[in-house]
């Protein structure tokens, strides 16, 4: 069920990436990215904060409070910054390829920052901790992903911060997903929707903020039913909502690390759906590098769990 839901994540992911040629609304200007961001996650706090508030579910207090307001600003605001910050220094396809890294983030962090921290009877084996091999298969991952997206020398100095920035901002989506995973799994007794308005809150201010400083906004009270808005309101609701509320969903049913192999599905389902659409000639380092994203995907998803230890890592040299 857990993996089903992962798929639906990133065939929604697919379908968002896919918006401007699948659906052309060549009349709307498009809105600001960040600002775009910030409607996403303003949706998913407005939305989640209902269902709480109809449930009358617990809210987190205290410490617990500011965990999940630190968790929207790593999973989601820090990396959108970065990733607006550096695009004018690498293109979206090495993008693309950087952040196939967040799996083997994941992979590494998960034993110290995620699940695999909790006490052993606080969760199954089975969904505690990363796969087993989960670092190489990660990799392998990786490497398809390059075959598919090759990345460039950064010409100048500038290039090269923006793809050090682009790095950084899969580590923080990696260490907040496991961290996420942890935090959620710890207040079972909690409702996850709580959880989710008060991450997405978060992310919605900062990401409104930071366009405020650096955009010029699309945002107009007297034209929210017409023009740009609308339109950024609607992929919101349609396509992000949905993709943002399945996330949350999958924490306390899939290992981070498992998760976090939606940076590599999601870009090899669009492929899939570009490549039955459009039935181009394809490569076969293309190819190649596809079957080993799937291969690296689906061992991380469907391997068995190694043994709890949370004194462990991937990269100990212990057998």
């Amino acid at each position: 069920m857990a993996v089903a839901g992962l798929l639906l994540l990133c065939l929604l992911w697919s379908l968002d990436s896919l918006a401007p040629d699948l659906f052309p609304h060549p009349a709307a200007s498009p809105v600001p990215q960040l600002e775009s961001e910030a409607i996403s996650f303003a949706l998913l706090a407005v939305a989640a904060g209902l269902f709480a508030v109809v449930r009358a579910a617990g809210w987190p207090r205290g410490r617990q409070l500011w965990a999940w307001v630190a968790i929207g600003l790593g999973m989601f605001a820090a990396p959108a910054v970065l990733v607006s910050l550096s695009n004018a220094g690498v293109s979206e396809t090495t993008r693309v390829a950087l952040f196939s890294l967040v799996p083997v983030f994941a992979v590494v962090l998960e034993p110290h920052l995620g699940a695999g921290v909790l006490p052993a009877d606080s969760l199954p084996g089975a969904i505690a901790q990363p796969a087993r091999g989960g670092l190489m298969a990660a990799l392998a991952a990786v490497a398809g992903t390059l075959c598919v997206f090759p990345l460039q020398s950064p010409g100048s100095i500038a290039a090269g911060a923006a793809m050090g920035a682009l790095v950084l901002a899969a580590a923080c989506v990696a260490a907040a997903n496991c961290a996420a995973v942890r935090l959620a799994r710890a207040r079972q007794s909690a409702s996850i929707a709580s959880m989710a308005a008060i991450a997405g809150a978060a992310a919605a201010a900062a990401l409104a903020a930071a366009s405020a400083l650096t955009e010029r906004s699309a945002w107009r009270w007297d034209g929210l039913l017409t023009g740009p808005v609308k339109a950024s309101l609607g992929r919101a609701a349609l396509l992000e909502l949905p993709g943002l509320l399945l996330l949350f969903w999958l924490m306390r049913r899939m290992a981070a690390a498992r998760m976090t192999t939606r940076f590599v599905l999601a870009p090899l389902v669009t492929i899939l759906i570009a490549m039955a659409l459009e039935q181009p000639a394809v490569e076969l380092r293309t190819w190649a590098g596809l079957l080993l994203v799937a291969a690296g995907a689906g061992w991380l998803l469907l391997a068995p769990a190694q043994e709890p230890d949370a004194h462990s890592s991937p990269l100990s040299l212990r057998p």
